[in-house]
């Protein structure tokens, strides 16, 4: 398959997610509402509290569509303690069919699309910790054959450390001169971020957690061995719980990323060149 197809399907699986969380917190706050509590702000996440009165929520719906043939009309509506209204059922419908929709996207079409890749078969379908989701995100973001060294995926996915010797960011001081050609077809000049800001979200933000989540792991082992070096080390000391914390993150995704790469261009054929601190310092990170 076009990897530019794949990155569209994939995409448009997190658009229709990102919709489902929308529509999950505002049938929270609707609820929240209801018993005199501030309803909060929509957000692109559902807090542990959002989640349980959502799914509590669903239960009562499925209680009240159960073995009805076609959507109860309004004027056959009963309602309840926890749905009292014809429009909050309706409401709670139409997350039902956006998850749905999310569950077959994910879980069965974009699996099946997947199975043509030999890095997902022969790798990362057998990484504990990274379903067809995410398996999705990195085989459509990431060119392997542009990455000819372990240091180019982490470059590209904004791993890399910038100019000042820190962590690849936003601020001013990491961002680089690139051209681009405008509308009169004139050859510019402008400032901007050198990584797929996209793709660093979801390593970091999504499968960082997700390592940790699924329990021990080779990956969740190097976690939690390094963030206690952070925590006994004198030179990290002055950094917050939290900094430490997305320091391990952060190292934990580079080394899959290493493995990544290694078992992408060896399926691939390609050269496997050794990582810079490997190749040209003689440093080995072990697990």
């Amino acid at each position: 398959m076009n990897s530019t197809n794949l990155r569209a399907i994939v995409r448009g699986a997190y658009d229709i997610q990102k919709l489902r969380i929308q529509t999950g917190n505002r049938i929270v706050a609707n609820f929240k509402t209801k018993l005199g509590q501030a309803p909060g702000e929509d957000e692109d996440t559902l807090n542990a509290e959002g989640k349980m009165i959502l799914n509590n929520i669903r239960m009562q719906y499925k209680k009240i569509t159960d073995g009805v043939k076609d959507f109860p009309k309004q004027s056959k509506f009963v309602g309840d303690e926890i749905i009292s209204d014809y429009t909050e059922l309706c409401l709670i419908a139409q997350y039902e069919d956006i998850y749905n929709h999310e569950e077959e996207h994910f879980k069965k079409r974009l699996k099946n699309l997947l199975q043509e890749y030999p890095v997902y078969t022969e790798f990362l379908e057998n990484v504990k910790g990274i379903g067809p989701a995410m398996a999705g995100v990195i085989i459509s973001e990431i060119d392997i054959h542009k990455a000819k060294y372990p240091s180019s995926i982490w470059a590209y996915a904004g791993l890399d450390v910038g100019q000042d010797g820190k962590g690849r960011s936003r601020k001013k001081e990491h961002l680089v001169e690139s051209t681009y050609t405008d509308s009169d077809g004139e050859t510019q000049t402008k400032m901007g971020i050198s990584f797929n800001p996209w793709l660093k979200t979801k390593l970091i933000g999504v499968l960082g957690s997700s390592f940790l989540r699924v329990g021990e792991n080779k990956y969740s082992k190097i976690y939690y061995d390094y963030k206690n070096r952070l925590d006994n080390s004198p030179t990290h000391a002055e950094k917050t719980k939290k900094h430490r914390h997305n320091m391990a993150i952060r190292y934990m995704v580079k080394l899959f990323l290493v493995d990544l790469y290694v078992a992408w261009r060896t399926v691939e054929g390609l050269e496997v060149h050794k990582p810079y601190h490997e190749a040209k310092l003689g440093i080995v990170h072990t697990a």
